[in-house]
């Protein structure tokens, strides 16, 4: 799947976070833990490479715990802080402004050696689209201040947010790339919902889906659709769930257009239980 997809009000949160960068004392990115690296925004490393990052893997909560282990070891190793956090239940948001205090400790100790009267750290809360920044941010302030919603590219415009006397934050929209290069990024994302469902397509991302779990989660993708085996063609299983579910037109045959959207949906709403749809690098097979 190769998506071209770069709305006007992305570029300009682009051009805004270049611009307000060296404003900023600590970064905060919110990326989903089934697929870390494919929802980080690349060129993120880029604009905030001077700054202290703290990275909150949301979503963990749908995220195989296995590999959330690992991939908090990852982006540790790569001298982040991390989080893992359930925005929508409220877990580990209570840990960000502490974690964030941490990180500009070094900034404070600058300040207090110089003498300088101290303010309010400025973080940085960027994350592509429906990566749960919102939520992220709502949690944290105890209050409705942004749109949340399950479409991506709620957030259109930078907003300053004070969440206390010690933490002011900047909130950007959630900025994709210009381009997915690589297939496996394109799918992934069209299946966590950080691009919109016009521009993909269903039977695409669940050929993708149920080849990956036939791959690594053959006892979900089985105790799912009830089945005894997981038979080698695309095709066969298709037809095996549809007629578990019933999913048929006139003649008996196979709708394969609602199982496409059958399976993408059960992904999207957790029935498979807890899935990650890529591995750290260390770990990939």
């Amino acid at each position: 799947m190769t998506i071209q997809w770069y709305p006007g009000h992305m570029a300009k949160a682009r051009r805004q976070v270049q611009e307000k960068i060296k404003q900023i004392d600590v970064v905060i990115e919110v990326a989903d833990a089934r697929a870390p690296l494919a929802s980080r925004n690349p060129l993120v490393d880029e604009m905030t490479s001077s700054k202290p990052r703290l990275m909150i893997l949301n979503k963990a909560d749908l995220a195989d715990p296995e590999y959330n282990r690992l991939w908090a070891d990852y982006f540790e190793k790569k001298g982040d802080a991390v989080i893992l956090a359930d925005a929508q239940k409220g877990k580990g948001i209570r840990e960000i402004p502490v974690k964030v205090k941490e990180l500009a400790e070094p900034l404070l100790a600058k300040w207090a050696r110089k003498g300088i009267r101290p303010r309010s750290i400025r973080a940085l809360i960027i994350g592509i689209p429906n990566s749960g920044k919102s939520t992220v941010i709502n949690r944290l302030a105890g209050k409705r201040i942004t749109k949340i919603g399950d479409k991506p590219g709620v957030t259109k415009a930078q907003q300053w947010i004070k969440l206390n006397k010690e933490l002011d934050l900047l909130d950007t929209p959630g900025i994709l790339w210009p381009k997915f290069e690589d297939p496996n990024v394109g799918q992934m994302l069209a299946l966590t919902g950080a691009i919109k469902e016009e521009i993909f397509d269903y039977d695409e991302s669940a050929d993708y889906l149920l080849r990956f779990l036939g791959e690594h989660y053959q006892t979900l993708l089985m105790k799912r659709y009830q089945l005894e085996t997981i038979p080698e063609k695309i095709e066969d299983l298709y037809d095996q769930i549809g007629h578990k579910r019933g999913i048929l037109i006139a003649g008996g045959r196979i709708d394969y257009e609602r199982v496409s959207e059958l399976i993408f949906r059960d992904f999207r709403n957790g029935h498979f239980g807890r899935i990650t749809l890529e591995f750290p690098p260390k770990t990939s097979g």
